[in-house]
């Protein structure tokens, strides 16, 4: 973000009710929003999709705003379930309406960027660590992947830092084998 101080007060403006703060806002995180998107979704397109879905929840629910932490903390936490809700409707889509595929569209493994698999690989992981562990998912989104303070992180979370630290702990050892690839 270009200015923390003027995103911070935009947003303080927002979630007052001002309709020009919010289209201000809006145009300044939206960058911000498309490059934290991306490091969710591997597809381009489909990170843009999921920045289209943050913006929007931003402006419906800005007002829930509260000013209580850092604006970019509560962004993040849009930015994080927008990107994995994006993630579960691609994948559900994919298995209701598999496509064909052409030999043209075979992917070349020596091409195929490997921070691309590993983002798919996570966000597999997060699925099944959702599914199995939900109050772990919070802690390692906010710390691993938002990159939040350990303080902030818990937070943001509502539990102590003891807590978020050991929940933390136990969601990386969690996953660590589902990331390995074998």
């Amino acid at each position: 973000m270009h200015d923390a101080a003027l995103t911070e007060e935009l947003a303080r403006r927002a979630a007052a009710g001002d309709p020009v703060a919010l289209d201000r806002l809006l145009t300044e995180v939206r960058p911000e929003i498309v490059r934290r998107c991306g490091r969710f979704l591997p597809c381009r397109e489909d990170a843009e999709e999921a920045a289209q879905d943050v913006l929007l929840q931003l402006a419906r629910k800005i007002s829930t705003f509260e000013g209580r932490s850092r604006f970019s903390t509560w962004l993040y936490a849009v930015v994080a379930n927008c990107a994995r809700q994006k993630y579960r409707e691609l994948k559900r889509r994919a298995v209701e309406q598999p496509a064909p595929i052409e030999p043209a569209q075979y992917v070349d493994p020596r091409t195929t960027s490997v921070i691309a698999g590993s983002r798919v690989d996570l966000l597999e992981a997060l699925d099944r660590l959702e599914r199995e562990h939900p109050h772990l998912v919070a802690p390692l989104v906010y710390r691993d992947i938002c990159q939040l303070e350990y303080a902030e992180a818990a937070e943001r979370v509502g539990i102590p830092l003891g807590t978020l630290k050991s929940r933390l702990h136990e969601a990386r050892r969690l996953v660590r084998p589902w990331l390995t690839t074998g």
